[in-house]
């Protein structure tokens, strides 16, 4: 029986082609388009960008000066579940901030990563409020759910958009340390 190289040859290169469109075509049309739509339909959205990966989601968005990032994060949690499954959601906020606030969030975090460690985060808007008068036309507002905490600060056409993590992710030991 003699093979014929020329037909296997295009079996083979129109079986993956069908296979990998099929994928990518799936992959589209059923996973990244529908988690496109949740996002756009969220008010404050602006622009994302999305890369669906195996093991992970992660998505840049640019919002408007007043989106609420912690609704937004909770419609994609809510509505976008049963696309983003056991998938991480990394998010990634494109702010369009100025170095004057920049500045005034430097001058912030002591006192933010302090009631952060100490998990008193009922202070955290009481200290921003606190220092809104040390940047002229500065508004803060301070969000938190389940996992995260949420700042947005406005100053003028300035925004700066924040996402602290309730519960740090936990560091293993060290590589020059050993377990006892």
């Amino acid at each position: 029986m003699k093979l014929r190289l020329v037909p296997i040859l295009v079996s083979l290169c129109v079986s993956a082609a069908v296979l990998f469109g099929g994928w990518f075509i799936y992959r589209s049309v059923a996973m990244e388009n529908p988690l496109l739509n949740i996002i756009h339909q969220t008010p404050g959205v602006e622009q994302v960008e999305m890369d669906l990966g195996n093991s992970e989601v992660n998505l840049r968005l640019k919002l408007k000066p007043d989106a609420s990032l912690r609704e937004i994060v909770s419609r994609l949690h809510k509505d976008g579940a049963p696309i983003i499954g056991t998938r991480k959601l990394n998010i990634t906020v494109d702010n369009d901030s100025s170095a004057e606030l920049d500045r005034w969030w430097s001058g912030m975090l002591f006192q933010v990563a302090q009631d952060m460690d100490k998990k008193t985060y009922a202070d955290i808007p009481a200290a921003l409020k606190s220092h809104e008068s040390e940047l002229p036309g500065l508004k803060t507002d301070t969000e938190m759910d389940e996992e995260n905490v949420y700042i947005r600060l406005n100053a003028g056409n300035h925004s700066k958009f924040i996402i602290l993590k309730r519960v740090p992710e936990r560091m293993g030991v060290w590589p020059n340390e050993q377990v006892q």
